[in-house]
């Protein structure tokens, strides 16, 4: 049985409609920046930056974009890298 990556990573279907976006000619940038995240994360531990979760995210609020489209950003947002959290407390 093959090793899965350690974190989180793309499933089957949403590679499966990533690949799906990435050959559709009508696609926007921002479903293919999303789509090209989500699919690149497949096999791999990598994690999804800025700006591509940010295009994930347009993605997401757009009333527009497909069902494959909004498949793909919600894996690669998914997958985002997680902001560190701020401290309240000022060094001096």
């Amino acid at each position: 049985m093959a090793k899965k990556p350690t974190g989180e990573s793309t499933g089957k279907a949403a590679a499966s409609a990533a690949a799906r976006v990435l050959a559709d000619p009508s696609a926007s940038k921002s479903e293919k920046k999303a789509a090209a995240s989500a699919l690149t994360q497949a096999h791999s531990a990598e994690k999804t930056g800025p700006k591509a979760a940010s295009a994930a995210s347009k993605v997401l609020r757009d009333p527009k974009a497909s069902k494959d489209a909004k498949t793909a950003a919600a894996s690669a947002l998914t997958q985002k890298v997680k902001a560190k959290a701020k401290s309240k407390a000022k060094k001096k």
